[in-house]
């Protein structure tokens, strides 16, 4: 059995000392009947005070751990008392990270800082969509928004090439994954989400009449230019689609006298009161999954 001490703690050597016999019995390091060092021994080899020891023997015998035969030592008892099943596992997986630790070689010192370094970190609070389309990752925010309690963060790229991702869940369209990849930290997670299909997403809508006057309004060029081409290729003349920038002034204008309106949906929002508008999300419905769940096994992590 090793033993490790710590002298600066503010945990008592005693205490120690009892915590580090107890996990080596749960997790069969110590089998029961099997003799401890003595006394004398341990205090000599750890170079501990011999009171310091007996008195963590002592504690671990009221506990029932251990039983001290006259004349002959301190042994493991042969049947060890009940512990919650979750305590086991919990002190069978700090002693296999105490193990590979000894394995690997990493003095103590190194590896309680850096467990401090881990404890003190913050559990993700909010989502980081990194997006250079700034007109895109709009309406992605929006439509994340929509499903998610997390904030959703869009950092500005130009004034922040480089992306601190500390409490944050990145996330990037899988278009823009590997520009997102060179502005995060090495061997940062990222969750790539996919876009729908604009010509599924109005397939449902089709065919109609082709004399009805449509609006198109959006602040990205792409879905303008998209909607715009699989409009006109189902028959519609380019006379009867208006097609709003809605990042120029007076885009609503002409609007309510169309037939409806298709756009995203950060656009239907500023679009209340506006008849028949048929909105339109970008992003795929498995990605809104995904990020559901991630957010699920953030707040809840041993219940998802």
């Amino acid at each position: 059995m090793q033993l490790w001490f710590s002298r600066n703690s503010d945990i008592s050597i005693r205490e120690q000392l009892a915590t580090q016999v107890v996990l080596a019995i749960v997790c069969g390091e110590l089998t029961p009947g099997e003799r401890l060092p003595s006394t004398r021994e341990l205090a000599r080899r750890f170079r501990l005070h011999p009171n310091t020891v007996s008195a963590g023997y002592r504690q671990l015998e009221r506990s029932n751990w251990l039983e001290f035969r006259k004349g002959s030592g301190v042994y493991v008892r042969a049947e060890q008392p009940a512990a919650p099943k979750a305590d086991i596992a919990l002190d069978q997986l700090i002693t296999d990270f105490l193990r590979a630790t000894r394995r690997l070689g990493a003095p103590l010192a190194a590896v309680r800082a850096r467990l401090r370094q881990v404890l003190e970190m913050q559990p993700p609070d909010h989502f980081l969509l990194i997006e250079p389309d700034a007109a895109l990752a709009q309406i992605i925010a929006c439509e994340m928004r929509a499903v998610l309690t997390f904030p959703v963060v869009v950092p500005s790229l130009s004034a922040n090439p480089q992306v601190i991702a500390d409490a944050s869940v990145p996330v990037a369209l899988s278009i823009s994954a590997n520009a997102a990849r060179e502005l995060l930290p090495e061997n940062s997670d990222l969750i790539t989400l996919d876009l729908r299909s604009a010509r599924e997403s109005l397939a449902r809508y089709l065919p109609v009449s082709n004399s009805l006057l449509l609006g198109i309004a959006s602040g990205w060029p792409n879905f303008l230019k998209n909607a715009r081409t699989i409009l006109t290729a189902a028959g519609f003349d380019r006379d009867s689609l208006m097609v709003r920038d809605t990042t120029r002034p007076g885009w609503k204008r002409g609007l309510k006298q169309a037939a409806a309106v298709v756009c995203d949906t950060l656009t239907a929002q500023q679009l209340n009161g506006t008849p028949r508008v048929l909105s339109f999300p970008l992003l795929a419905e498995s990605s809104l999954q995904e990020l559901k769940r991630c957010e699920a096994l953030i707040r809840h992590p041993l219940e998802s």
